[in-house]
């Protein structure tokens, strides 16, 4: 069966996923990444939309709505005594030299980039990215040399793009094999429970295979940019579930007189 028939058989039939624990490893191990490439998919779509829309943005706001700001031995210094947050195509730029905004603020903005007090920050596709001053020792930059840097990220967008989505993907499947790794165990205590003979390499297979239901739907909700409440634990709940029917189709031991 190829990867794409287990990918849709494991959607609906715990009783395909429990078969699939007689497969090869490296066949198991190949789907957690195609299903870890899939999950991402949203998250850098909306990454490249976000850092192409907002650095064409950028340069118009800098130059024309932001005042004269400087960063030097760790601070942000700006003309300006509130926080400044302009809105434009989708994209929020945010100048704060009080400390009144935090990076939890500008995740909440969607897509946006914000110069903090102490920190430049970047949000987009459900992620954000910090980058302390402290790592600018020795050099000052000012808003003309800010407007400068954009246009030079704005070059090597096609460079940053892959890479940034590189990073994305081996992150997302380290923490997909953590995932999985986690409900195999979780599958131990549960087919003591349900009382079938599994060993933990098999669990593990139908562990990967599980997890496909609630991946794909939180993948769609961050598609249409649905903030799933209480995710963590639907995750979870529906994991279990699924894999706990999957044991349930393996055949009970025969009882020995």
């Amino acid at each position: 069966m190829n990867i794409f028939k287990q990918l849709y058989k494991s959607i609906y039939s715990p009783k395909d996923i429990a078969l699939f624990r007689f497969q090869g490893i490296g066949k198991t191990i190949l789907y957690v990444f195609f299903l870890t490439f899939i999950s991402i998919l949203p998250s850098v779509i909306y990454l490249s939309t976000a850092l192409t829309t907002g650095l064409e943005s950028a340069e118009t706001i800098i130059n024309d709505k932001l005042p004269d700001f400087s960063i030097e031995d760790g601070h942000l210094t700006a003309d300006t005594k509130v926080p400044i947050t302009i809105n434009k195509d989708d994209f929020t730029i945010i100048l704060d030299p009080t400390g009144a905004i935090t990076d939890d603020d500008v995740e909440d903005e969607g897509n946006a980039f914000a110069l903090l007090e102490d920190q430049f920050v970047f949000a987009a596709g459900g992620r954000v990215e910090t980058y302390p001053y402290s790592m600018l020792e020795g050099v000052a930059i000012t808003k003309g040399n800010f407007v400068d840097f954009i246009n030079g990220i704005g070059g090597m967008k096609w460079i940053i793009i892959p890479v940034g989505a590189l990073f994305i993907y081996l992150f997302a499947s380290a923490g997909s094999f953590i995932e999985v790794t986690v409900l195999a165990l979780i599958g131990l205590l549960l087919k003591n429970l349900i009382g079938r003979n599994l060993n933990y390499r098999q669990l593990w297979r139908m562990a990967a295979y599980s997890e496909t239901l609630p991946t794909l739907f939180f993948t769609i909700m961050a598609a249409i940019k649905t903030t799933v409440p209480s995710s963590f634990m639907i995750n979870w709940f529906v994991v279990i579930v699924v894999l706990s029917l999957a044991i349930k189709e393996i055949p009970k031991p025969k009882k020995v007189n």
